[in-house]
């Protein structure tokens, strides 16, 4: 009997941590196409990925941040590249849909709906900055809001109508799935939607066993077999989550935008490692990992020649 296939994203480097947390985040243009390229040879499908800027790590939404390294990890893999529309909390949705309007990728993320969004208790842990605007960054969060209305979300799915680019839906609670089924009756999504339901964001649902049930009972209840299920636990939950939800019958996305750690105190020292943590708990439980190719059939998407960069 044919092994589960199950995609690996890999989550690259993000909006959330700051340089001064680790060592091993990649900030510039060659640091994140090599851990890009190291995700995919390690086993990730799929690599998502934000820009910084490379003299302090700050997220960098223009559309030419990204062309640094795009043509690199194209050319160097063939993994299917998903671009954030989520950017940063404090961008417009016009700043944060232009890369994924521009260079039309096979995938970009989408944040299904607005919600508190807090950093300030990494406060408690990191003490030290190397530039003012992180510990700003997580001070702010006390106050932040991070905004994607119905009238955001619309923007985003016109402006990348005509480029064939598919969703990565990002729903942070249960109402974020009522949202997009929302957006599916009204015929502006098409299945299969590839669902990522996020766990242990402070503002969001939360990493409990449960929570995962509930969320992937509601999706079951509102989406039936229109859908593909893939989870992402935050920080330490990371692990537990992916193998709760590998269980179920779900796909997994790790990666240094979401946590840091590879293990109780152990920074990890790349994407890959991560990747291959994961791997190793797919494999444990008789799963196979999905190749590129294989994530491109399971998600209907257009191919990696189809895309402008």
């Amino acid at each position: 009997m044919e092994r589960r296939k199950v995609i690996i994203t890999c989550a690259v480097t993000g909006a959330i941590h700051t340089p001064s947390m680790s060592p091993h985040l990649p900030v510039t243009a060659e640091e994140i196409a090599d851990a890009a390229v190291g995700a995919a040879e390690a086993g990730a499908a799929i690599v998502h990925l934000h820009a910084r800027n490379p003299e302090d790590g700050r997220p960098d939404q223009t559309p030419a941040a990204f062309r640094r390294f795009l043509p690199v990890i194209k050319q160097r893999s063939d993994c299917v590249i998903n671009l954030t529309t989520g950017g940063a909390p404090w961008m417009t949705v016009a700043e944060r849909v232009r890369p994924a309007a521009e260079l039309a990728p096979e995938v970009a993320s989408l944040n299904m709906g607005s919600m508190n969004f807090g950093l300030f208790p990494m406060l408690r842990r990191y003490r030290e900055f190397r530039h003012a605007w992180e510990r700003e960054h997580l001070e702010n969060s006390r106050d932040l809001v991070f905004k994607n209305t119905f009238k955001d979300i619309e923007y985003v799915l016109a402006t990348c109508r005509g480029n064939g680019t598919r969703f990565e839906f990002e729903c942070y609670d249960t109402a974020h799935l009522y949202n997009l089924a929302h957006f599916l009756d009204r015929g502006l999504v098409e299945p299969p939607l590839f669902v990522q339901t996020v766990f242990g964001i402070l503002g969001g649902i939360g990493p409990h066993p449960e929570d995962v049930l509930h969320m992937k009972r509601t999706a079951d209840r509102l989406f039936g077999e229109a859908y593909r299920w893939s989870v992402l636990g935050a920080g330490r939950n990371q692990m537990p989550i992916a193998a709760q939800a590998a269980a179920m019958g779900g796909n997994v996305r790790v990666g240094l935008e979401d946590s840091l750690w590879d293990g109780p105190g152990q920074l990890a020292a790349s994407n890959a490692a991560q990747v291959r943590r994961v791997r190793q708990i797919l494999e444990g439980l008789g799963l196979a990992v999905a190749s590129p190719a294989e994530a491109r059939e399971m998600l209907a998407l257009k191919g990696g020649d189809q895309v402008a960069f």
